[in-house]
């Protein structure tokens, strides 16, 4: 579980959970990536778990950090596992997580600036922040060979002029523009990305959109969303 939370060093408001899939092959198989694939929510995070994670996490990071002489503004990623002693904690970034903000910031109904103000002028507690239903989901487009070696400067076919998709939203992580074109320039290329009434609805939609689009020995994960 991947839960990244707005905190102005007082109070903290977790965002809406996602579940980020790190093996580069289906069946969660092969070696781990910087993420293959995302969907929001998470459907194995309950709201029990997000209540016990706020209580006894989230916010006692926040007030640790603060005890310390550290208090954090910004965007704190919590990285959690769901174990039969309760949700434990993989790992903390400051920052905010990729490619879990593709499937999350496209559910803030709340204007961004407007929190991004409260958390520096510590208000964030006054700040309501709304969410929208439904889901989302992102499927990464990898270069065939990635995390290992790759080649790079494919030219990838089926985007619009403006590299995006009429159907879906695509994030460009690791291509380049040239000449009207664009082309592969790392690993991880794109973030293929669909909001929908439901998690099925939306990842139909990503991987429609994923089928139109090509470059050579392209490489994503067939099953993100379908595993636990």
């Amino acid at each position: 579980v991947s839960v990244l939370a707005f905190t102005d060093g007082l109070t903290v408001k977790p965002m809406v959970s996602a579940k980020d899939h790190k093996r580069a092959f289906d069946g969660d198989l092969g070696p781990n990536t910087g993420g293959m694939g995302t969907i929001s929510p998470n459907p194995h995070y309950t709201e029990e778990d997000a209540a016990y994670c706020m209580e006894h996490i989230f916010q006692p990071t926040v007030d640790a950090m603060r005890r310390e002489g550290r208090p954090f503004k910004g965007c704190l990623f919590f990285g959690l596992m769901l174990t039969p002693d309760g949700p434990k904690v993989i790992e903390y970034n400051c920052r905010f997580g990729d490619p879990e903000t593709q499937v999350v910031l496209p559910r803030l109904k709340t204007d961004l600036i407007d929190i991004l103000c409260a958390i520096q002028e510590e208000r964030l507690a006054a700040q309501a922040i709304e969410w929208k239903d439904g889901a989302c989901a992102c499927v990464v487009m990898v270069s065939g060979g990635y995390p290992a070696s790759y080649p790079k400067g494919l030219e990838i076919h089926g985007l619009r002029p403006d590299g995006q998709h009429p159907d879906a939203v695509i994030y460009h992580a690791g291509t380049k523009a040239e000449n009207g074109k664009f082309y592969t320039n790392g690993g991880r290329v794109l973030g293929v990305t669909k909001t929908a009434d439901t998690l099925d609805e939306a990842l139909d939609g990503s991987y429609e959109a994923v089928t139109h689009i090509r470059f050579d020995n392209a490489h994503y994960r067939k099953d993100i969303g379908r595993t636990r």
